[in-house]
């Protein structure tokens, strides 16, 4: 029996409407699976700060007990002016004050590398990890070139831990004290972050 126009946009109608409904309750509901989409109330996630971090970097390559050690380079990384091809694993003081026995906030953790043929200029890949006050356990992503024989280099801050989850913002260099015998250099830092 053949089934009048009205009838058949009538049915075709409710399958859509139906399929529709289906669609949005699937889509609606709380996903077990690989990812869902989450409110940032449910993470404690509030009003958006801006902070302001001022430490100096102890850069120590000499000595018995050296913080930052070579640990790879290229066959050229002697014979070229800039290192190029020097990698440097660090383990940085980080101080409120150029002194080295100033009060400790934190290490800076990770890389170093000669990354330029024609100047110096590093790759840096670092955590610096806090270890005082209220940031204590909580840590700052840094990525970023720093060509060192500039008067400031900014590097950006591309996430954290603890207090700076979700960070995100920059970080300026600006060479301290460089001893030209021993390679050792203390820097002061200028961190800004926008975190929850």
């Amino acid at each position: 029996m053949a089934k009048t126009l009205s009838e058949l946009l009538s049915s075709t109608f409710l399958f859509l409407f139906t399929l529709l409904f289906f669609a949005t309750t699937l889509a609606s509901a709380k996903s077990n699976g690989f990812s869902n989409i989450l409110s940032p109330a449910k993470l404690g996630l509030k009003q958006e700060k801006l902070s302001h971090l001022h430490f100096y970097f102890h850069d120590i390559v000499s000595g018995q007990k050296p913080s930052a050690v070579r640990v790879a380079s290229a066959a050229m990384t002697n014979k070229s002016e800039t290192g190029f091809g020097a990698v440097v694993m660090v383990d940085d003081p980080l101080t409120v004050a150029p002194k080295r026995n100033s009060k400790l906030v934190g290490k800076a953790q990770g890389i170093y590398a000669s990354a330029a043929q024609d100047e110096v200029g590093l790759l840096m890949v670092m955590n610096f990890a806090f270890t005082e006050g209220k940031y204590n356990g909580s840590s700052l992503s840094l990525l970023g070139r720093n060509t060192v024989f500039t008067t400031v280099r900014e590097m950006p801050i591309v996430g954290g831990s603890g207090l700076f989850r979700f960070a995100r913002g920059y970080a300026q260099a600006k060479t301290h004290t460089f001893d030209i015998k021993t390679g050792d250099a203390v820097v002061e830092y200028n961190v800004y972050v926008f975190h929850y």
